[in-house]
């Protein structure tokens, strides 16, 4: 078999069914800190960004989130999704999670796109669990941290 004529180069975006907006918009904006990019209430769907992708929330009211059985079912079709976060200071990270009331779930080292590097697991409110991944550690420090070229100090 030849190689596709395409390449995939990243993810545009994760649909999350959600049973409460509010309590959805404030883990991943306030918590994550995400920033809602479109918003289309007759659709019961919001856009948020997440660096160069975006996490839909549906809510389990409106016509996509009807669209498709209720959320957990016939079980989760989805075990995890992953967060690349910059800079990646865990206590700092953790320390921020637990303020906001959210529990760090198994700290580890663990191998994801960008190589190994530090990672923990949450949950959002309605049971989705969520990997928050650090740049590889011998990544060079450009790469660890975003640039800052353009943005105010």
């Amino acid at each position: 078999m030849s190689d596709p004529p395409f390449a995939v180069t990243g993810i545009d975006h994760i649909v999350l069914r959600v049973r409460a907006l509010p309590s959805a918009l404030v883990f991943y904006r306030d918590v994550l800190g995400c920033r809602v990019e479109r918003e289309q209430p007759e659709l019961g769907l919001t856009q948020l960004r997440a660096g160069r992708s975006l996490i839909d929330l549906v809510t389990l009211e409106g016509p996509l989130g009807r669209a498709s059985a209720v959320a957990g079912a016939a079980g989760p079709n989805v075990d995890h999704f992953c967060l690349a976060l910059a800079p990646f200071s865990e206590a700092d990270l953790s320390a921020w999670l637990a303020a906001c009331g959210v529990e760090v779930i198994a700290p580890a080292s663990r191998y994801g796109a960008e190589g190994e590097g530090r990672s923990f697991y949450i949950e959002d409110p309605d049971g989705n669990r969520i990997e928050l991944k650090g740049a590889r550690a011998d990544a060079p420090r450009q790469e660890r941290e975003p640039s800052t070229q353009g943005r105010e100090p």
